[in-house]
């Protein structure tokens, strides 16, 4: 049962599956009645990899027919359903003492400027798997509200980690950035992140470049590194906002159909590692608290602290790699408080807004 406005805990499942569909992060999070000062507990934690039909699926979104992609919805819903489920089990979680999942959803279509944004993963399919209330679609009613939808993350930061560090760096599918100036949070999107490196590791037949091992033995394309940093992107202020089509149109045809998958990677880590140190030093942020799976990325790290003076701090492996589901858990929690959970000073939009759709299971 939701218990709304209530004074007691809430239990929140959150889940999220990010661009670089490294699989479904599921964490059951616990949040205390202290109103002003926002903490949590996390209970349980995983990590379910997409099956292989459903990760091929979401690798050729363009190519699917409307059709396909709503079947591709229903999926999804259905996959969500059965990870929570099996986590309930697996870690022995009464459904009764769940207030509710909080689904961030697959990413596909992120157009803010046209009006839209598309996450899949049916709420109404994943509530009646689950038999537990949903909330999902968090970013739809800020784009609404003139916003980006993006990114979400920096009030989770705010409010759970403020006092870690000065500037919140998220290396995941896109790597973003938060932090506070003048009494407003600040985010946008920097640059991409794993996406392009996952893209031409798996031409090696590899997942990812683990650890930077690849980019670290080759040769930078130095030509190709000045076309990246170059692109128009990087000359706009925020709120902006990154989504597959940019680098479907605007980032890979920079690259020369010829290069070799490990130039690329080398290429592009360079290029992440100057837009990130870029933007620290731009804003004269003197420390910032890495997560996600880039964080993991040791030769990226190293090349950002040789371009960047500050701190650079990363969590433990827990938290590095659920940060993420965490915030979305807390972005649910303050959903059913009735509490704007999207923050017009980083995304834009007009006004503050309390995103998401809720869907009861019966």
């Amino acid at each position: 049962m939701i218990k709304l406005h209530s004074t007691e805990e809430k239990r929140i499942i959150g889940l999220m599956s990010g661009t670089s569909l490294d699989g479904l992060d599921i964490a059951c999070v616990v949040f205390p009645n202290v109103p002003k000062t926002p903490t949590f507990h996390l209970e349980n934690a995983v990590t379910i990899p997409l099956p292989q039909d459903l990760l091929v699926a979401l690798e050729r979104i363009e190519e699917l027919s409307a059709r396909n992609v709503f079947q591709l919805n229903q999926q999804l819903g259905l996959f969500f359903g059965q990870s929570v489920n099996a986590f309930l089990t697996r870690f022995n979680i009464s459904r009764s003492s769940v207030d509710a999942i909080a689904s961030h959803g697959q990413t596909v279509f992120h157009q803010p400027e046209q009006g839209f944004t598309v996450q899949l993963g049916c709420g109404a399919t994943l509530a009646y798997q689950t038999v537990l209330p949903v909330i999902n679609d968090f970013r739809s009613l800020d784009v609404a509200a003139g916003g980006q939808g993006a990114p979400l993350v920096p009030l989770g930061d705010q409010a759970l980690f403020g006092k870690e560090a000065e500037a919140f760096l998220n290396l995941g599918g896109f790597a973003n950035i938060s932090f506070e100036r003048n009494g407003k949070v600040l985010a946008y999107d920097i640059c991409p992140g794993n996406l392009p490196l996952n893209r031409f590791a798996r031409v090696l037949g590899k997942a990812f470049d683990g650890g930077g091992a690849i980019a670290s033995k080759h040769a930078v394309d130095s030509s190709l590194l000045n076309t990246l940093n170059q692109l128009p992107y990087y000359r706009m202020e925020g709120p902006k906002s990154l989504g597959t089509e940019w680098l479907e149109n605007q980032f890979y045809p920079c690259f020369p159909q010829n290069i070799s998958a490990e130039t690329a990677i080398a290429t592009v880590t360079q290029h992440l590692a100057e837009q990130l140190a870029k933007t620290l030093k731009k804003h004269e942020l003197q420390s910032v608290y890495v997560t996600g799976g880039g964080a993991m990325n040791t030769y990226l790290m190293e090349e950002v602290k040789k371009r960047y003076a500050g701190t650079v701090m990363i969590p433990s492996t827990q938290l590095l790699e659920f940060k993420e589901a965490i915030v979305f858990a807390y972005l649910g929690k303050r959903f059913l408080d009735r509490a704007f959970n999207c923050l017009a000073s980083v995304t834009g939009a007009t006004e503050n807004v309390c995103g998401g759709r809720l869907h009861f299971p019966r």
